[in-house]
């Protein structure tokens, strides 16, 4: 598509979201509540809660942050009830939207997802409307001097790699989410960092956008339904256009 580049979109995203630190920690601290209490402490007989630990090393939180996290549900220091809820939704543009949510009420999460919807431009949709367009998948970020896909071919392809992306020093790795372990294990055995891991969704198509104010909304309804305290990862299908990034990153700044 031309004017438009994945790279830009996710390094555009990924520098939002890195001024939301203490919000991402606050994230993976419920994953690794709700996996400790589904499956226990011990992250070599529970997958979940080692995918969580793995995320939590990759975005640099705190160890006193894991440890107490671990402690809250283990039961330690008091009991724990998060529910995994996932909405769907349309944004501006003919985007699509997929939020995913950890909350203890489910009452006041689906109130606030739907009304920060339809202040943006959005709306609230059925089960299964966008779903099918976001499957799961095992996902790896890479930046710096290892965004090289020869070398990390090398590395994670034997682990169970199906896709190996880079550019302008960034990489990206998916693959079938039964295989985070091997490729996890394989990327730290070749002492590749990695900016982020976890079991993500993949848009299988995306919707260019080359209008400035279509992609400030767009930008809008993600960062708005981002602030929300309970939910935990938001996916949305856009490809917003080089130029138009470019003159988003001018306003910022």
């Amino acid at each position: 598509m031309s004017g438009h580049s994945i790279w830009a979109n996710i390094k555009h995203k990924k520098e939002a979201s890195d001024k939301k630190k203490g919000q991402i920690f606050s994230r993976i601290a419920k994953e690794i509540m709700v996996a400790v209490k589904s499956g226990g402490k011990d992250p070599n007989s529970n997958v979940k809660l080692r995918m969580a630990l793995t995320s939590a090393k990759a975005s640099n939180m705190p160890r006193e942050n894991i440890e107490r996290a671990i402690k809250k549900g283990a039961g330690e220091l008091g009991d724990v009830q998060y529910e995994e809820i996932v909405y769907e939704g349309y944004g501006p543009a003919g985007t699509a939207f997929i939020v995913e949510c950890l909350t203890e009420n489910r009452n006041r999460t689906i109130g606030d997802v739907r009304m920060t919807f339809d202040r943006n431009g959005g709306n609230l949709a059925g089960s299964g409307a966008v779903s099918w367009m976001f499957p799961r998948k095992a996902h790896f970020l890479i930046e710096g001097e290892n965004a090289d896909e020869d070398k990390l071919m090398d590395v994670v392809l034997d682990a169970g790699a199906e896709d190996i992306t880079a550019e302008d020093g960034v990489a990206e790795i998916w693959a079938a989410p039964e295989a985070f372990n091997d490729i996890a294990k394989a990327l730290e055995d070749a002492g590749i960092a990695c900016a982020e891991a976890g079991i993500a969704r993949q848009p299988e198509n995306t919707v260019g956008i080359n209008e400035l104010s279509k992609a400030q909304q767009v930008l809008r309804l993600s960062d708005k339904l981002n602030d929300l305290d309970d939910v935990q990862a938001v996916y949305s299908n856009e490809n917003i256009a080089s130029e138009v990034l470019d003159e988003l990153d001018k306003q910022d700044s």
